[in-house]
């Protein structure tokens, strides 16, 4: 927590300095002033839990210094005790609770009536200081759940959208074929039913898989098995993507075989997740490449492109499953914006661990991928070997 700060004023220097020796604690920084004006200079620099002012002094002395604070809205607030060496007759004592004060300490002073008094309204200032931070994190909490509940009908919304596009367009096929029977006609139909369907199967497995690792409820097949077979696998399934854009894809695949101890499967939807959002958002005849050694006790796996980039401000929240780039939507080609999501929670199931880097838009993106390696793997760094497609 931030320091407490007590102000303390007094036309005498060793004055000060002995309050300032019997009021020493851990947490409190004593301001020195040793005049009604330089005092009202600190308390505009600083938040004073405590003032101690005394009456006598030259120019402006602590009553009119207690008026001045008395009439700023910053410093109307601040306790004030009194610190006299004079008589505090009744008049002097009315005068003084009148400007505010809230006691009055006689010359010479008692350290242990100072300390006590002292402590009090250190004690009162961190109360409100743990109060103020309680109130901070109250309204973090709230603005991050009207923020969740904002995404949330805004993810409700594009998935009836994009759930009801490839519904409708089964729908139709059906009518048709019913409507038109066998033929040429009824096989295109039948092939765009068909890719519909996976689609919206697609789309139905994302939101499946995204639940499961949230419930907790999706468990990794693991075994033993060669970093090169996951990401063949990858490449096979996203290779129609990639030659769509009349991309060039290169691989740099290591040389030596790398042992992992993970689900086949999950990691191959990885890599094959990164390779279809980077055929996806890099234009046409642009570059993705896709690059696997060994470091030292992990697999590195980096997918990177040459597309229209990640801007700075959105790189820290791009794995989240409601952030997707505003300038993205237009590519996403039915996608809900959760495949980077899965991504990273599919990356933590195994232990790994992933990060990205991108100069911003039009710049490409980098996604690396961390993957401890299976017990016994050697350690070190393999290059591998380049292959263009």
């Amino acid at each position: 927590m931030e320091q407490v700060h007590f102000l303390l004023v007094d036309d005498l220097e060793g004055n000060l300095l002995s309050l300032e020796a019997l009021l020493r604690r851990d947490g409190l920084v004593v301001l020195k002033a040793r005049s009604g004006e330089e005092a009202l200079e600190l308390l505009l620099r600083h938040d004073v839990a405590l003032a101690l002012l005394d009456v006598q002094m030259p120019g402006m002395d602590g009553f009119e210094l207690a008026e001045f604070m008395r009439g700023n809205e910053r410093t109307r607030h601040i306790p004030i005790i009194f610190v006299t060496a004079g008589s505090a007759d009744r008049q002097r004592r009315f005068r003084g609770y009148e400007t505010g004060a809230v006691d009055f300490i006689q010359k010479p002073i008692e350290p242990d009536i100072l300390r006590s008094k002292a402590n009090v309204f250190f004690d009162l200032h961190r109360q409100r200081q743990q109060l103020a931070a309680q109130r901070d994190e109250l309204e973090a909490a709230t603005r991050a759940l009207r923020d969740a509940d904002r995404h949330k009908d805004e993810f409700l919304a594009m998935l009836g959208h994009e759930l009801r596009n490839p519904v409708a367009a089964l729908g139709g096929g059906l009518h048709l074929l019913e409507r038109r029977g066998g033929g040429e006609r009824a096989e295109a139909i039948r092939a765009q039913m068909a890719r519909q369907l996976s689609h919206l199967s697609r789309l139905v497995e994302d939101l499946l898989d995204i639940s499961r690792v949230s419930e907790g409820k999706l468990s990794l097949k693991r075994e033993r098995i060669e970093l090169k077979e996951v990401l063949r696998s990858a490449v096979e399934a996203n290779r129609p993507h990639l030659e769509a854009g009349g991309h060039v894809f290169v691989e740099q695949l290591p040389a030596a075989p790398v042992w992992l101890d993970a689900d086949h499967t999950r990691l191959a939807q990885v890599i094959g997740n990164l390779l279809n959002n980077a055929a996806k958002y890099t234009p046409a005849g642009g570059r993705v490449s896709l690059t696997a050694r060994q470091v030292a006790g992990d697999a590195e796996i980096v997918v990177a492109d040459t597309g229209i980039g990640i801007p700075q401000e959105m790189q820290a929240r791009i794995f989240q499953i409601f952030a997707q780039v505003e300038d993205h939507r237009t590519r996403a080609q039915g996608g809900l914006g959760i495949g980077l999501a899965l991504v990273k929670q599919l990356v933590a199931l195994h232990g790994g661990t992933i990060t990205v880097e991108s100069g911003g838009p039009g710049e490409g993106s980098s996604f690396t991928v961390r993957i401890p390696l299976a017990a016994g793997a050697s350690g070190g760094v393999d290059t591998g070997v380049e292959r263009v497609d």
